[in-house]
């Protein structure tokens, strides 16, 4: 089964997403760094055993070949809950169960950080989007134990779709975790709900 990683706040810039997500929080981000095969870059915070990252376009990184990851290229609005990853042992067997389109592997390096991950080559995820990134860590490094617990949780991932039944279907033999629940609704979108010590916050 899948175990799900971290939620993925996007952003049409770094600093600006931050800073919405900080004020909204009222908790503080801390550093990331750059992804170079994807050009973009992002910073963090622990959510327990799960984290979340702001993620954007850097500016200073060099474009891939394909359409980058988390369909950033398309991204437009305010900064928004727009992608869960789910980690593996196997990213291979976790792409033969998944539906097609979930994108092929890459190996991927931040720091002394080292994973595989399933990148869609068109860079949109199944179900427009809501349909988890799949990532395999090499090694014991892994961000959450590292980010500093300020005490927020997620408690809560909706994900609303007007495939909800054929989502559904897809998540079953792959996902088994109560916080994340889907929703028929007419335009596809997801609200990350998270308790912080000011509250409980919806992303």
């Amino acid at each position: 089964m899948l175990v799900l990683d971290h939620i993925a706040v996007a952003a049409g810039d770094l600093a600006t997403g931050a800073a919405a997500v900080e004020a909204k929080l009222g908790l503080a981000l801390q550093p990331g760094g750059q992804h170079p095969h994807m050009g973009t870059h992002n910073r963090l915070m622990s959510l327990g055993d799960d984290y979340l990252e702001v993620i954007a376009i850097d500016p200073a990184g060099a474009a891939p070949a394909q359409p980058r990851w988390f369909d950033l290229d398309r991204f437009t609005g305010p900064p928004r809950a727009t992608t869960w990853i789910c980690r593996c042992d196997d990213l291979e067997a976790a792409l033969a169960l998944a539906p097609k389109g979930a994108g092929r592997p890459w190996d991927l390096a931040r720091g002394d950080l080292r994973w595989r991950m399933a990148v869609p080559e068109d860079g949109i995820l199944p179900f427009d989007g809501l349909f988890p990134a799949l990532i395999q860590w090499q090694g014991t490094a892994h961000p959450a134990p590292r980010l500093t617990d300020l005490g927020a949780r997620l408690v809560g991932l909706r994900l609303f779709s007007p495939e909800a039944s054929a989502l559904r279907a897809a998540l079953a033999p792959l996902v088994a975790d109560a916080r994340i629940t889907v929703h028929e609704a007419p335009t596809p979108r997801m609200e990350a709900r998270i308790v912080t010590p000011n509250g409980e916050v919806v992303l």
